[in-house]
């Protein structure tokens, strides 16, 4: 198949193959640099478009742009939806309430004024260019936060700002331009006015009945559990289509709502269901970014003037905080949480669509600086990305709104062992958060000072008070290997499951009893089981901490403590990390090991279990 086809355009295959590599790749490049994703799709998307001339949207993909990038929004929105439980809003409630119901309609006239007065657009184009300002984009704050690692309050803020005020953004725009199109052509204002209640009432309906359905044939087991991703999908693109055929860009709203009902249906299936659309979403994220960038114009951006920098300077420091202070007034928020909103007001790709569609639209009525509107919307995209996309993290460090500097551990299960690894780890300045469901197996830690929580990790409980954002690691090890498995099995996809670890499980000798080696953690130790552990440690073996030298190598520690057991380790830069069974590591200088080790009296006989 050749790769371009008549005129030098692109394969269309190879142009969508293209994209999603990129997108993912800069994900995973930005991963391994610490950097916002957003930042390199960005750069990746204008390096193949507008610079090298490699790739063009418009004439590589042609008029399957629209409707992709249209699909990918609906997606994201649907999936934002299905995380807005209203049981985990709880503390945040009254702040998103006011940031919904307050701050869209004062940051659409503060958008409206700006535009106005900063960038010289009519009042026609800068009360509907306004309207879609108030999206503060889900396309971006959920990567931000993922990076971010804020604490659960703020975090919430933004992201049901975000999703909520994502479609009421574009519903703005809507009125503001059947307003428009009342006073500039011969349609009626009771044909507008029926056409916009006509067309909202619709979506609402079409989300909630998709949204109560599919949870019904769910919950009633109506649809085999291998069909439901695929019906889900087919649903929500049938409700996407139909919606927005009715009025232009209702069919986010309806989508958002089918989401959020689903979110809040208590479905057995619901964490498979979001887990996949996660996995969907990053790659539609990673396209519609690359997408955006390559079909960025330069000549459009040519068309601004000085200007353009005041509007976006007064955007991003003037109209959002307005809007988010006015918005948080009486709510009894820390200062802390509304200056971190207030100057974290990210836009994403729906602005850009929406933007250039209604762009379209007040030039085919005669308003020619509606011309503006799309370069406009992609500088203040790609500022806001950039900012943000660095900012975000050290703010909220700044503010105390984030996690520690060097992440720390869960460890799941109170014991003797535990207990006496939990303490090394906190005199090498490692967090650590230990749970039980027994109060008593956490009398040691509590008397030890060791940050303890009382209940089961994997309840709705423990999501809603434990702060987690200062842990990235878990160990289970507990004496039940079937709750370890359980836990390690149901938080890998929250940490990542090269940071998730489970204590050696009892061997047994028939297969009727030894659960599949496809669940649970990474095998932490040295095939020690929980109760070997326990026993060593009642024998005298103690957790130490070693600083390795340019004199005191890895392979000197190794020699000097051969029956030493190594679990983790801790570099330079302070990063802590768990080690699994026979892992390797690179002895470099002052890194610190952290390893049971046996008692110093001169010949001991005390051995290690069998198993070790």
């Amino acid at each position: 198949m050749a790769i371009e086809t008549a005129a030098g355009a692109m394969n269309p295959v190879i142009a969508i193959a293209l994209v999603g590599g990129l997108g993912v790749g800069s994900q995973w490049l930005a991963w391994r640099m610490r950097m916002p994703a957003i930042v390199l799709m960005l750069l990746a998307g204008v390096i193949i478009g507008p610079v090298l001339g490699v790739f063009d949207p418009a004439r590589d993909i042609g008029p399957l742009m629209g409707p992709i990038i249209a699909i990918a929004v609906a997606i994201i929105l649907f999936e934002g939806g299905l995380t807005l439980n209203f049981h985990q809003l709880r503390d945040a409630a009254i702040g998103v309430r006011r940031l919904v119901f307050v701050g869209a309609p004062v940051g659409w006239v503060a958008s409206a004024l700006t535009l106005h007065y900063a960038a010289g657009l009519s009042w026609s184009s800068s009360w509907v260019f306004g309207g879609i300002l108030i999206v503060t984009g889900p396309t971006v704050i959920a990567p931000l936060l993922r990076t971010a690692r804020l604490s659960r309050r703020p975090a919430q803020l933004l992201q049901w700002e975000a999703i909520v005020n994502d479609p009421l953004g574009a519903l703005a725009a809507v009125l503001a331009f059947e307003v428009v199109l009342v006073l500039n052509t011969a349609t009626t204002v009771g044909t507008a006015v029926l056409a916009l209640i006509w067309g909202i009432g619709a979506a609402i309906i079409l989300g909630l009945a998709g949204g109560f359905g599919l949870a019904w044939a769910f919950r009633n087991g109506h649809v085999p559990e291998y069909m439901k991703v695929s019906i889900l999908f087919a649903l929500l693109l049938g409700i996407f289509g139909i919606s927005d055929a009715i009025l232009h860009e209702s069919g986010l709203l309806a989508v958002t709502v089918m989401g959020i009902v689903i979110a809040n249906a208590n479905l057995p299936s619901y964490a498979e269901l979001r887990r996949f659309k996660e996995h969907a979403t990053i790659l539609l994220v990673s396209g519609v970014f690359i997408l955006l960038a390559a079909n960025l114009d330069f000549a459009q951006l040519g068309q601004l003037s000085g200007r353009a920098v005041v509007f976006v300077l007064l955007i991003i420091l003037v109209a959002r905080p307005l809007t988010v202070f006015i918005s948080l007034i009486g709510t009894g928020l820390p200062w802390q949480e509304k200056v971190l909103v207030a100057f974290t007001g990210p836009r994403g790709v729906v602005l850009v669509a929406v933007a250039g569609l209604f762009a379209e639209r007040l030039i085919s009525l005669g308003f020619e600086d509606a011309n503006l509107i799309a370069p406009l919307a992609f500088v203040l995209v790609a500022t806001t990305v950039v900012l943000h996309g660095f900012t975000l993290k050290p703010m909220a460090r700044w503010l105390g709104l984030a996690g520690a500097g060097n992440p720390g551990v869960i460890i799941v299960g109170g014991s003797d062992w535990t207990t006496a690894f939990a303490e090394a780890l906190i005199k090498a300045d490692v967090p650590v958060l230990m749970t039980d469901p027994n109060f008593g197996h956490l009398r040691a830690a509590r008397s030890a000072g060791i940050t303890t929580y009382t209940g089961d990790i994997l309840s709705e409980g423990a999501e809603q008070r434990l702060e987690l954002v200062s842990y990235d690691k878990l160990l289970a090890a507990t004496d039940n290997d079937a709750y370890n498995t359980l836990v390690a099995t149901d938080l890998a996809p929250e940490f990542g499951r090269e940071n998730v670890f489970q204590v050696a499980r009892v061997k047994n000798d028939g297969a009727r009893h030894t659960l599949p080696a496809t669940l649970g953690g990474r095998p932490f130790g040295h095939a020690v089981t929980h109760d070997e552990w326990n026993s060593l440690i009642r024998q005298g073996w103690t957790f130490r901490v070693t600083r390795l030298t340019e004199e005191f190598t890895l392979q000197e520690w190794r020699e000097k403590r051969p029956r030493s057991h190594l679990v983790g380790r801790i570099l330079p830069n302070g990063d802590f990390k768990l080690l699994h069974e026979d892992e390797e590591i690179r002895g470099v200088p002052d890194t610190r090991l952290i390893a049971l080790r046996p008692p110093e009296t001169t010949g001991s006989t005390v051995q290690p279990p069998a198993s070790a």
